[in-house]
């Protein structure tokens, strides 16, 4: 097999260095939103105007390919009974009920170190699948010369079918494993806490519309709208509706707080389908479990074969527990390490080793940490205002069940990723395509 040609990777280099054109077509993108509702667009942009790039990223498709490869590994390890068992000895109690359906919304975060693709994180709730698919249909051409397709393994398809795929897949398989829970989905919830206060809102809105065109009704509620009795998840109280399935937004990974304990319930007993769910997250985003990813001698004693083991380690940044008895080498250390919580998310109680102060650093060591080897992000200059800027880029792989679904960009300034940027915000991706062969 020929290897595609890294003029492709030198060309999506030149294109996010270059290649500042506005591609975004806010009417189009108006559009797209007014189709939910009248005011919609107004809705989503007011108090979220970085929300949105203007522009699109530019990736080869030898990096998409690799990505891929490392979410393949990935899975064959997560497969493993040895590995299962080793991650689920520290994770809460919760995650030890298992569930026949995967959960939803994987998210392998990327940045583009020297050596390629490095994966940073893997999030179990990761947001923005249908915001971004909305967005992609809302770009128009911006160079003439730039032939690239949206990644991912769409097809003909929308990434809204595949979504919607993805929750039916999810009922299937808890349905067959469960007596009595019949062959279709009839009522979803969509759970977060104080939901209407989520940055992220939108696509909430965005959900409940796709799952009721497809017949299936929703409701979008605070984890305390729900009750469970009679050995039924219910919402709006005695007399209300029974749900099916919960589309889990929570941050709370492990349902441990007392404002959750009705989903916990539902989880435990079977009641109804929790996704993604606590074991799902103990599985692939306890970041300790990255630790075990990078640990060759352990992966060796479970078995894995050489070519997932050289995926993993030329693919994962070297990744070691925060221990205090390795306080003195992890401080002189600190300006090639990037510190983050073992159950963090969204880049909360994360530190740059070269921007940590001393008191943060003995936080670190108190708490429950992991250090990763620092990969800076890759980046795209734009232009914001009249000025050309440049951004940091990391890319999101959304994946069901080891396939890749969607990859978007997230484009930023700062330490960690936000959505407070001009210029920045989430980003279609445009895959450069091998030019081996081509003259």
């Amino acid at each position: 097999m020929n290897n595609p040609s890294p003029d492709s990777i030198e060309l999506a280099d030149r294109l996010n260095a270059g290649c500042q054109c506005v591609s975004l077509d806010r009417d189009g993108l108006e559009a797209e939103l007014e189709r939910v509702s009248p005011g919609f667009h107004a809705e989503v942009m007011a108090g979220r105007p970085h929300l949105f790039s203007s522009s699109v990223a530019f990736v080869s498709a030898e990096h998409v390919q690799r990505m891929a490869r490392l979410v393949a590994a990935v899975e064959r390890v997560v497969a493993l009974p040895a590995y299962r068992e080793h991650v689920l000895a520290w994770a809460p109690s919760s995650a030890r009920h298992r569930c026949a359906a995967p959960g939803v919304f994987l998210g392998y975060d990327f940045h583009l170190g020297n050596t390629g693709p490095q994966l940073i994180e893997i999030n179990t709730n990761a947001g923005g699948g249908l915001l971004n698919a909305l967005l992609a249909r809302a770009q128009k051409a911006c160079c003439e010369d730039v032939e690239a397709l949206l990644p991912g393994d769409l097809g003909s398809d929308t990434a809204e079918h595949l979504f919607l795929d993805m929750f039916r897949a999810e009922w299937r398989a808890f349905a067959a494993a469960k007596v009595g829970a019949g062959d279709t989905v009839k009522r979803i919830a969509i759970v977060d806490e104080a939901p209407l206060t989520q940055y992220l809102y939108p696509e909430f809105v965005l959900f409940q519309r796709l799952f009721e065109r497809a017949g299936i009704e929703a409701v979008i509620c605070d984890p305390q709208a729900l009750a469970f009795r009679d050995g039924a998840l219910w919402y709006g109280g005695h007399g209300g509706s029974r749900i099916d399935l919960v589309y889990n937004r929570l941050t709370d990974f492990a349902l441990e707080a007392p404002a959750n304990a009705a989903l916990r319930e539902a989880w435990l007993t079977d009641a109804a389908l929790i996704t993604p769910h606590p074991q799902a997250h103990a599985l692939y985003a306890d970041k300790r479990n990255l630790v075990a990813l990078c640990d060759d001698a352990l992966l060796v004693s479970w078995g894995v074969d050489a070519e997932t083991r050289a995926t993993l380690a030329n693919k994962i940044p070297r990744t070691e527990l925060v221990l205090p008895a390795h306080a003195d080498d992890l401080w002189a250390r600190r300006k090639q390490l990037f510190f983050k919580p073992a159950a963090g998310y969204g880049s909360k109680a994360a530190y740059r080793g070269d921007k940590i102060t001393r008191r943060v650093f003995d936080e670190v060591l108190a708490g429950n940490y992991i250090a990763q080897a620092l990969v800076p992000p890759s980046s795209r200059t734009l232009k914001v205002g009249e000025a050309p800027v440049e951004l940091k880029l990391d890319l999101r792989n959304y994946v069901y069940n080891g396939h890749v679904q969607l990859v978007a960009a997230r484009l930023w300034q700062g330490q960690t990723t936000n959505f407070r940027t001009p210029g920045g915000g989430f980003a279609p991706v445009l895959t450069v395509p091998s030019l081996q062969g081509q003259t």
